[in-house]
């Protein structure tokens, strides 16, 4: 009797573990009834379902992969990898005298360390958000109790333990937004700087000798193996910075750390390569893009921002892509994939589970229905063959309460993710083809089925959640969804960013957006970092321009036809 107690207990211990298998396959479809139309002289197939549920839970089994998930978002699960600064040091750092020989040391080793008096300085560095304090600070996607580290900032990950504590980055870093007073997980951090911490380990940490490091810091025997393999680690990590406050350069680190590394199946360490890299077109060229927001994924079939994924668990990639920019021993990451297997698995479910923020809950009953309806008229004509289509409330009920009227109660989105090249700036998926064939030989790549290829053009974005995005577009050049609505010979050339505390300075209702550059508070209006140039390589904010225009060149929309369907998209 006993046994058969045991056993029942361990299937159904088991049973609250099972994840289905899901279709990451280049064929995959999303779920759902089908339908079809033509668009513009094309044929468009939508499906009104999405993978939220990922691997297909009970509803007792979401709730415990998304609170674990919601951990890993904050704490970086991969405690293998190699790029830890140790905290100790810091701490140390930031303990001595402004004078003394500690300071002066490390101040010769790199400048702006020295300029920061806290930790907390160079989280503010590195774009990191508080945690919430009160329960009205918190979106929609749930910020777990993470105990000591909430003293830190949402992203920081500190492994080990005592004198051996090495500090990291997590997803946070940059999927996380202070939005007017809301920790949105799962938006776009608007001014990312995670490239910062490889930038500050370089000057940090590869250029101190280790004996000098251990006198002055007085390092233990545990926090010297953190330095140096921090200091090894170094060696096959190629940076860029951005070209710009608010884009990143992730593809592009990943692509000059390979060039680091042998051309064999696990891109070994290479001393060759370490000290003469192979030849990246990121050298020369940029292919800066922004974090995307994570609750698109569950209506698409193809990851990032071109489309390149082609196949493959997007979390499984992105732990693979991060660790090479982090200098990784391939061997030990496919062994912890291996073994950590339930981590993905949680973090998976987490991201597809995510919402988006709603106008409405920011800014009660300020959607004119009317206006907006007149919106989607326009949107279901222009918009939709590309962006897909979303059944309001309004459209079931003509006497649903307010709140109801706007909802979204079902999208349609293409049942295949296309890729659709409409002019915009092509460096950031022309930047792909530099190391696709590198990424696809990978051993852990074929393991995870990851592969990638280069397409040309770019995904047609899910719109769900579209107000809150903003600036657009892959390379963040345009401040407004007005100037996405606008041809590009028309768009504005430049504009500042500004921080999204107060919607009264920081936020323009009507183009949705970035407010005009004469209305940015300072200090945002006088540095120099928050400029935006279209002008410059990488930043054109050309393209997305022929469905706006007629035959003979004249705009198909007028400026009150523009501003009823900003008015429907911010009902999305």
């Amino acid at each position: 009797m006993k046994s058969i107690t045991y056993a029942f207990l361990a299937l159904a211990l088991y049973s609250t573990n099972i994840v289905y298998a899901q279709d990451w396959s280049s064929s995959a479809e999303l779920p759902g009834i089908e339908k079809c139309k033509d668009s513009h002289g094309h044929k468009v197939c939508y499906k009104d379902g999405n993978r939220k549920n990922i691997y297909e839970l009970s509803e007792s089994q979401v709730f415990n992969y998304i609170n674990e998930g919601a951990r890993h978002v904050m704490s970086y699960p991969v405690e293998i990898t190699p790029m830890q600064i140790p905290l100790k040091s810091l701490e140390n750092f930031f303990k001595n005298e402004q004078g003394s020989p500690l300071r002066r040391f490390i101040y010769r080793a790199s400048q702006d360390i020295s300029k920061f008096k806290s930790i907390q300085d160079i989280y503010s560095k590195l774009g990191l958000h508080q945690y919430p304090e009160f329960e009205t600070q918190r979106g929609p996607n749930l910020i777990p109790f993470m105990g000591e580290l909430e003293k830190e900032a949402m992203g920081v990950t500190i492994f080990g333990k005592d004198n051996a504590r090495g500090i990291t980055f997590s997803c946070a870093a940059c999927h996380s937004n202070n939005l007017f007073g809301k920790k949105i997980i799962g938006l776009t951090n608007r001014f990312p700087t995670a490239n910062e911490f490889f930038h500050l380990g370089k000057k940090l940490v590869s250029k101190v000798p280790s004996a000098l490091y251990k006198s002055f810091f007085k390092a233990s025997k545990e926090e010297m193996y953190i330095f140096k393999r921090t200091k090894n680690a170094l060696k096959s990590i190629g940076i860029k910075k951005p070209i710009v406050l608010g884009l990143d350069t992730s593809l592009a680190q990943v692509g000059l750390s390979l060039s680091l590394r042998a051309e064999d199946e696990y891109a070994s360490f290479s001393k060759k390569f370490q000290r003469r890299p192979r030849k990246s077109g990121f050298d020369k060229k940029p292919a800066d893009s922004k974090p995307a927001v994570w609750w698109n994924v569950k209506y698409k079939t193809r990851w990032l921002s071109d489309g390149s994924i082609e196949s493959g668990n997007p979390i499984h990639t992105n732990f693979l892509w991060n660790e090479i920019g982090r200098g990784v021993d391939l061997k030990k990451l496919e062994n912890w994939l291996l073994d950590n297997k339930n981590k993905v698995d949680e973090l998976t479910a987490y991201v597809f589970n995510t919402e988006a923020p709603r106008y409405n809950d920011f800014f009660p009953r300020r959607i004119d229905i009317a206006k907006a309806k007149r919106g989607e008229k326009i949107f279901l004509k222009t918009c939709s063959g590309c962006h897909g289509e979303y059944q309001k409330g309004w459209s079931d009920n003509s006497t649903v309460s307010y709140e109801e009227a706007i909802e979204t109660t079902k999208v349609w989105y293409h049942k295949k993710t296309p890729v659709i090249d409409i002019g915009t700036d092509p460096l950031r998926y022309e930047g792909m083809k530099y190391f696709a064939k590198d990424l696809n030989k990978l051993k852990i790549s074929k393991s995870i089925k990851t592969i990638v290829t280069p397409q040309k053009g770019y995904v047609p974005p899910p719109l769900v959640g579209i107000w809150s995005r903003w600036p657009y577009f892959h390379n963040n050049s345009a401040p407004s969804l007005y100037e996405v609505i606008t041809p590009d010979f028309k768009r504005v050339k430049n504009y500042i960013a500004v921080e999204s505390v107060d919607p009264k300075t920081d936020f323009d209702f009507n183009k949705n957006g970035y407010p005009h550059p004469s209305k940015i508070r300072e200090p945002f209006r006088s540095k120099k970092k928050y400029f935006y140039n279209t002008k410059l390589q990488g930043l054109s904010n050309q393209g997305h321009t022929r469905m706006l225009v007629n035959d003979d060149g004249s705009e198909k929309m007028n400026e009150t036809q523009k501003y009823e369907v900003i008015e429907f998209l911010k009902t999305l």
